[in-house]
């Protein structure tokens, strides 16, 4: 059979086996482009630097760079300043502008831009980017950016030096600010395979992901190459290369469940126990101890007409109170809800789960990795 007519037959067999592999999929299952990724479709940062006008006496005043960059703005309208002349710029501030370039952006197509001050600038409200350049790493122009600032926070100041400021006033957006001007070359049409990477390095989800294609396509074509990589055939052209990455992307796959982790937060006290955790058989015994010393002196007086001295005798009261708490008896293999509802029952606090959990941890009765952020 000619290739072209084999390649016809397998894209429209695809919906069918698509629609086995969505019926058989288990309720926990998700989509393959939830799970990652293809290599080299991905965005772009973008940044420029630029220079915001029309302030309201908030801008950086007579800041070197500033003047610098204003000089720039102002010798593309062939004006040129006397040497040595620094204009004041309490209208206007120097800016970094940041975005993202999505893939697949086209010329003409428009993208949100951030813009926030770079000197001592208080406030951007009411403000006008004048027209700069967005670059990429590669130091390439990819966007041209302009327009009026939507600026969230507000600065306020008094002549006796006292101010207020509600969010922060020196950032802001510009929605559709900038216009692309370059695509980026993807390379996916040319590349002589196609891989997948998955956002979680997994094994077990790798070739859970390689047996779905398969499945789909009746072939051989997709390779775990280790635990984020799945290596794909497909045929060149970027025709049938995105109606293959489109019937992939919406393959359903039951990824592998997630290792056992127990996740502490030393800051706030923060435990979360994922449900793959589970107890060897323990128990656990979490007291309080309690000891309290008061000192309650007293005053010594002599007999009358005695050599005596009134002196003052010291009465120390040492207590000691131990609260008593039931012994947790964890059973083989027990789970999430077991392991919360003896901590509860001792009353743990998250101080005292993070040391029940180190202890179990150290005595072997805790098969889990044990983060502490």
């Amino acid at each position: 059979m000619d290739t072209k007519l084999m390649t016809i037959f397998r894209l429209a067999l695809l919906p069918v086996l698509m629609m086995a592999v969505l019926f058989s999929a288990p309720a926990q299952a998700e989509r393959i482009k939830d799970l990652g990724t293809f290599h080299g479709i991905r965005p772009n940062q973008l940044t420029g630097y630029g220079i915001v006008v029309g302030l309201a006496g908030t801008g950086d005043d007579s800041l070197e760079y500033s003047s610098q960059g204003m000089k720039g703005v102002i010798s593309r309208f062939g004006l040129t300043l006397p040497p040595g002349v620094n204009p004041s710029l309490k209208n206007a501030a120097a800016v970094m502008v940041t975005a993202e370039l999505p893939a697949f952006a086209k010329p003409g197509q428009r993208l949100d831009i951030t813009v926030s001050a770079l000197g001592k600038a208080k406030s951007l409200r009411g403000g006008t980017l004048v027209m700069m350049p967005l670059r990429g790493a590669d130091g390439q122009i990819y966007a041209m950016a302009q327009g009026n600032l939507e600026v969230g926070g507000l600065g306020v100041s008094g002549s006796d030096g006292s101010q207020l400021s509600v969010n922060i006033p020196s950032a802001g957006r510009i929605p559709g600010g900038a216009t692309v001007e370059q695509a980026v070359a993807t390379g996916f049409d040319t590349a002589p395979k196609l891989n997948f990477n998955l956002a979680e390095a997994d094994l077990t989800t790798a070739l859970r992901v390689a047996d779905a294609v398969n499945l789909a396509f009746g072939d051989k074509r997709a390779r775990a190459m280790d635990a984020v990589t799945i290596e794909i055939d497909a045929d060149p052209g970027a025709e049938s290369r995105i109606m293959m990455m489109g019937l992939i992307e919406n393959i359903v796959v039951k990824p592998a469940d997630a290792p056992a982790k127990v996740i502490v937060n030393a800051r706030t006290g923060t435990v979360v126990i994922n449900g793959a955790v589970r107890i060897a058989p323990a128990a656990i015994a979490h007291g309080k101890l309690t000891v309290s010393v008061q000192e309650a002196p007293r005053i010594v007086q002599p007999a009358p007409f005695s050599k005596g001295e009134t002196a003052v005798e010291p009465s120390s009261s040492i207590k000691v109170e131990e609260e008593k708490r039931p012994v947790i008896d964890f059973k083989g293999g027990a789970n999430l809800a077991d392991i919360v509802k003896g901590l509860n029952a001792i009353g743990a606090s998250p101080a005292d789960m993070v040391a029940i959990l180190e202890a179990l941890k150290q005595a072997g009765a805790m098969k889990a990795e044990l983060v502490v952020i």
